[in-house]
């Protein structure tokens, strides 16, 4: 062996493997970068990231969750910020991180801002306390690094709201959608990031950008009232405002996460409970969920509309992931899935400059339930590097414990240490490490210049700004509120005057309850009796007397269940139902484990007689879409107002007094009132569009005399005329979404000199120009769907010499006298010359399908004597539709085809019913080519080969047993 080719090579290979790993320990693990350095890195981030030790960085990959109010000395969390320097803590309601006494509305928000201002103490005292390496056995001063101190505020109360005392009540996103009015969003935003950023939370995580496109409506299974919308150019609009609202409102102190990347709106399953699967491809993925994380990454114009983050959802796309099985991972933990988003321009362009992103809670029920299903134990340890590996830089996780280890610090810490561990035995892995951590570092650097407690702690005076700003949120229930059946004019003459003091009303209220922490005191988002208290505050008799308390009675929905199960034991209800003038339902978002929707269904269903010649009224303080035509038309009026916010019952009583007009507009599809958004959104065919020269602003001259006209300018031959329409609007009296196709046609009077040209809009306005090639008179118009614009006339002069040629027209002549003058000879009439037709006729049309149909009958007849009918049949079939398809496109003056009808109709249809039979003939060949080479090795694979034959004869021989055995 020693005197082989290869064994000194291999002795050599083998010497400097060894040499190389004894040297290994002398070069520091985050020299090794296989990432591409970020291009827009901060240098104290570059250098604060140099001074870390490994634990540091490590411990700055985790955002945390931990139970109770406790940060003391004693802590878990006081054990994961000063041993394991956590990178930041998310506080939830589920965990009772908030109390609520019920004796003051600010006890909640001050022991927030006493428990954050002391876990950001905690970590600036433990920067000044010299810790050992537990590597080395060196001591070592830890750096300051302020924590992200996290939550989700998305409005509606719990479980979306974790702050339920002592803030200003804000909607959800879906009231925001409904107001179509992205000023309003901001306005929010800025509320909202004030708010939070006094309390000392520096990253919001929301606000939900996905489109949703397809509600479930018999359930609640689906982001409902958390989303703006379902069309991506209005989602992302708001969602631009509102980021850029909650950057400017808290100073640039609160980072945005936005969320449920790459898009959770069409999904049938909540993103915390169940990994769901969506049949997209990616083009789909792209112009409809992505639209809204493109606006807002890449594609923002200002930093101020940048989202800091994306929140990586735990769903699998099959336009991503090929064929889903019960083995294919989440995208949050594909690196094959996320890599491909991420190399998408504008999410590209976002990630080079710093963005990061956030895996979804990796301890949720949707995870475990994945692990489950696929007979795997949930490992905190594996779960956090699938995470890592497939592309998030910070990484969530709400609870650690194991399906081992139930104590969830011991399963933190452990986690935490099997990442230092790796880091420094796996170069490659600690230089991943480093880039994550320095997008970290950049964006906290980002919130706090200086990283200092004086600059990271906010003042606590500012405390009595806080729950300040209701009357926004006024302004968006009533510019959202929604009258989705019937029309406005229907409803003035169904009820022509709103209750008064003789009316007897019976409200039936969806009551839910809430609480701050578990042993907090409940908190009604809607009780039985809001509505008649509202109504009573605003309309009884200390308002004006409008009603009165003694003809009003409340009932929650479980009642009315037990009155149709027939469990009651009195009859309050029915009577009351059988006496009354109206009957208000106040209801909330449809679930299964409670009476709601389905509840008042059954009443539609099963007691007509209870609310026949009554004014029955329905207030969907949720989505508004679960309800069918059929129920729905059994009602007087149905509202959406999408928020249970006190707000939206205020705007609910005014609604039901006729004070205030329902002023906003569905902002997703609701199939029981027919109303498709996508149609909505179309230009209003009843608009007549502006149409304008688009023409440079010029600066106007002060004058004190009456302003003068302005005169139109002058065109020639040569010229571009540029032309810009008005605002478009479509349906909801809203402008019409970037891109919606507008055409503009010029034409001289004569049907052949038409041009048209296709532009876009944006911000509902669409530009052109058009080149003046001849002289005389020219118009142009615009067209977008069926909506119609008005026109502009220009006269071009024409070159000296030229004369426009006159159409012949019949011009009225005087009769003269007859004479006795001798009469000249009788002139030849000269025939009138009628313009060449340019529309294809019943002629053309009939050579067309003769010339299709004879060849379509040829090509059948052939293959039939090949003794290929069904290929015939085929043929046949394909012949015909091809020319007459191709007959189409010419009849329709596509592009291309204006130069042969100039050329001869009958020629020109001749030509294209031809091309078009024979197109659809060699279709059929190749289709038959493809059909017969798939069926030739369907069957070469089911036939064994001889080569597969021998091998395993050879594997067989392999296997015997040899009888000698040692």
């Amino acid at each position: 062996m020693n005197h082989l080719p290869g064994a000194h090579f291999s002795k050599f290979t083998a010497l400097l493997v060894v040499v190389l790993f004894l040297l290994a320990p002398l070069s520091p693990a985050k020299a090794v970068n296989p990432v591409s350095p970020l291009p827009l890195s901060l240098p104290q981030a570059s250098s604060l990231l140099e001074r870390m030790t490994p634990e540091e960085r490590i411990g700055q990959l985790f955002l945390v969750s931990f139970q109770g109010t406790d940060v003391g000395s004693d802590s878990v969390i006081d054990q994961l910020v000063t041993r394991y320097h956590v990178g930041g803590v998310v506080l939830l309601a589920a965990n009772d991180n908030f109390v609520y006494s019920g004796n003051t509305s600010t006890d909640t928000v001050d022991q927030l801002y006493a428990m954050v201002r002391q876990i950001q103490q905690t970590e600036w005292s433990a920067s000044r306390a010299r810790q050992t390496d537990p590597n080395s056995g060196e001591e070592f001063l830890p750096q300051f690094i302020p924590l992200f101190i996290a939550t989700s505020q998305e409005g509606n109360g719990l479980p979306y709201d974790q702050i339920l005392n002592g803030l200003t009540s804000l909607p959800n996103a879906m009231s925001l959608g409904a107001t179509w009015i992205p000023s309003l969003s901001e306005q929010i935003g800025a509320v909202l990031g004030k708010e939070l950023s006094i309390l000392g939370i520096n990253l919001l995580l929301g606000p939900s950008l996905d489109v949703l496109k397809t509600p479930q409506f018999k359930t609640s299974n689906n982001l409902g009232a958390r989303t703006f919308g379902g069309d991506p150019f209005w989602v992302a609009e708001m969602g631009r405002a509102y980021i850029r609202g909650v950057h400017s409102g808290s100073g640039g102190r609160l980072a945005v996460v936005s969320k449920h990347f790459p898009g959770h709106g069409s999904s049938d399953r909540l993103p915390e409970e169940e990994v769901a699967t969506v049949p997209k491809s990616l083009d789909q993925l792209e112009s409809i969920d992505l639209a809204p994380f493109y606006s807002v990454t890449g594609n923002a114009a200002t930093p101020e509309e940048t989202t800091d983050a994306l929140l990586v959802s735990h769903i699998r796309y099959q336009g991503l992931q090929g064929n889903i099985r019960a083995t294919t991972r989440p995208v949050s933990l594909d690196p094959q899935a996320l890599s491909l988003l991420m190399e998408l321009e504008p999410l590209d362009t976002w990630r080079q400059r710093g963005g990061v992103m956030v895996s979804d809670d990796l301890g949720n029920q949707a995870i475990r339930r994945f692990y489950d299903l696929t007979s795997q134990t949930f490992d905190p340890r594996r779960v956090a590097v699938s995470a890592f590996l497939a592309g998030n830089d910070l990484l969530y996780f709400s609870n650690f414990s194991s399906s081992t280890e139930t104590d969830p610090f011991t399963s933190a810490t452990r986690t935490l240490e099997f990442f230092t561990q790796k880091y420094r035995e796996d170069p490659s892995f600690a230089g991943r490490v480093d880039q994550s951590v320095l997008r970290i570092l950049n964006l906290k650097q980002r919130l706090y210049t200086n990283f200092t407690l004086g600059n990271v702690l906010s003042n606590p005076g500012s405390l009595n700004e806080l729950n300040n700003s209701s009357s926004v949120t006024f302004d968006v229930a009533r510019d959202s509120s929604t009258l989705i059946s019937p029309s406005q004019q229907e409803l003035d003459v169904i009820i022509p005057d709103p209750p008064n003091l003789n009316d007897r009303i019976v409200f039936i209220s969806d009551v839910r309850s809430s609480q701050q922490c578990s042993i907090c005191p409940p908190l009604d988002l809607l009780g039985k009796t809001t509505l008649q208290d509202a109504i009573i505050r605003l309309y009884g008799p200390q308002a004006g007397g409008q009603v009165s308390s003694s003809m009003m009675t409340s009932y929650s929905l479980e009642e009315l269940e037990s009155m149709l199960d027939g469990r009651s034991t009195d009859l309050p209800l029915e009577n009351d139902l059988i006496r009354s003038n109206w009957i208000i339902f106040g209801m909330l978002s449809a679930r299964t484990d409670i009476p709601s929707f389905q509840t008042l269904e059954r009443f539609l269903n099963e007691r007509p007689e209870l609310f026949l010649q009554k004014r029955l009224i329905v207030f969907a303080f949720c989505e508004p879409y679960f309800l069918d035509a059929t129920n729905i038309s059994k009602l007087t009026a149905y509202y959406g107002m999408y928020d249970v916010s006190p707000s939206f019952i205020d705007v609910a009583a005014y609604l039901l007094f006729r004070e205030l007009p329902p002023a906003g507009a569905l902002p997703v599809s609701v199939p029981g009132v027919d109303y498709n958004l996508n149609e909505a959104l179309f230009p209003d065919p009843d608009q007549i569009i502006p149409l304008q020269l688009d023409l440079p602003e010029t600066a106007i001259p002060e004058t004190t005399g009456t302003p003068e006209t302005e005169p139109t300018p002058q065109f020639n031959i040569g010229d571009k005329i540029p032309i810009r329409t008005g605002v478009i609007f479509d349906h909801n009296g809203h402008p019409v979404p970037d891109g919606t196709p507008v055409t503009f046609v010029m034409t001289t009077g004569v049907e052949a000199n038409i041009v048209r040209q296709e532009a876009t809009t944006l911000e509902g306005v669409a530009h052109t120009q058009f080149l003046v090639a001849n002289g005389g008179t020219i118009e142009i118009y615009a067209e977008s769907e069926r909506a119609r614009s008005t026109s502009l006339t220009f006269d071009i002069p024409l070159p000296p010499g030229e004369v426009i040629p006159e159409t012949p027209t019949s011009t009225p002549t005087s009769t003269p006298e007859p004479t006795f003058t001798p009469l000249p000879p009788t002139p030849t009439p000269v025939p009138v010359i009628e313009p060449p037709r340019t529309e294809l006729g019943l002629v053309e049309w009939i050579l067309a399908v003769l010339l299709s149909s004879i060849l379509a009958f040829a090509a059948y007849r052939f293959a039939a004597l090949l003794g290929q009918i069904r290929w015939g049949i085929r043929a046949g079939f394909l012949a015909l539709i091809g020319g007459l398809v191709a007959y189409s496109y010419l009849a329709l003056k596509m592009p291309g085809s204006q130069f042969f009808l100039d050329w001869s109709l009958v020629l020109s249809a001749t030509l294209y019913a031809l091309i078009g039979s024979v197109l659809g003939i060699l279709a059929t060949i190749g289709w038959r080519y493809f059909h017969e080479t798939a069926r030739q090795n369907s069957i070469k694979k089911v036939l064994p080969t001889p080569e597969s034959t021998h091998q395993g004869e050879d594997q067989a021989q392999e296997q015997e047993p040899s009888g000698n055995p040692e």
